[in-house]
């Protein structure tokens, strides 16, 4: 089983988030994700279920029509099929453990890498 934490994984892009795996197998994708301020994961719909925890600073996830404010140690969970983003505050750095059932595909993450190359977070 793999172990790591936050300190030794660290890693921040100034261009776009920056994410660490953890774990992945079939059912289950595990990464550590590092969030500049103003960055974001572009909101999508995979058919994954995914729980976001944070370990430090703030921001917004989105589940479906809901905005959450979250900072440390807040969780949001959300299912399958339900758009979704998460965005660190422009005043500081966000990081948190991104956790998904089954990984989404490649094809599923087609509007996260749109939304990245148009820098908007609902594309």
């Amino acid at each position: 089983m793999p172990a790591t934490d936050f300190d030794t994984e660290r890693t921040y892009d100034e261009d776009r988030f920056s994410t660490q795996p953890v774990f992945q197998s079939d059912r289950m994708k595990v990464v550590l994700g590092y969030f500049e301020p103003g960055q974001f994961i572009p909101v999508h719909a995979p058919g994954s279920d995914v729980a976001i925890c944070v370990r430090a600073g703030t921001g917004v996830v989105r589940e479906g029509e809901t905005e959450h404010v979250v900072g440390p140690d807040d969780v949001v969970v959300i299912e399958a099929d339900v758009d979704r983003g998460i965005q660190a505050d422009d005043d500081g750095r966000l990081e948190a453990l991104l956790t998904t059932s089954p990984p989404p595909t490649d094809a599923e993450h087609a509007p996260v890498r749109e939304g990245l190359r148009r820098g908007v977070f609902d594309p």
